[in-house]
């Protein structure tokens, strides 16, 4: 009974995400700016690819569902700094799962004109 509990629990909370993040199509790019704000990027990257000398994990693609990314925030395993809700409300939480869910891959070096030039 408890195992059901808890998928119906994680399950819920995932269909939630999705249904905050269909209500309010500017959630992901508000969560972008306090990923910023918040540094984020320093330790997991600017696209979610994790830091350097593995400073933080990867994130993007394949994120963790909202009540992980939740606990994770909350109440950090090893290095990660807390954040409060006096720091990160629960709306603001939901734009930055939103802004994580929604990341977008780098593209391939041969698609950056600059890069491209420099090839030739």
């Amino acid at each position: 009974m408890k195992k059901l509990m808890l998928i119906l629990s994680v399950l819920s909370s995932v269909f939630a995400s999705h249904a905050v993040q269909a209500a309010d199509p500017e959630a992901a790019k508000r969560g972008e700016a306090l990923f910023m704000q918040n540094q984020c990027f320093s330790c997991h990257g600017t696209q979610g690819q994790g830091g350097e000398r593995n400073a933080g994990p990867k994130i993007f693609p394949n994120p963790t569902p909202f009540v992980a990314f939740e606990l994770q925030l909350r109440t950090p395993r090893n290095l990660m700094p807390r954040y409060s809700v006096q720091v990160v409300n629960d709306a603001q939480l939901k734009d930055l799962y939103a802004y994580v869910e929604n990341m977008q891959p780098s593209p391939n070096a041969a698609q950056i004109p600059l890069l491209q030039q420099a090839m030739r």
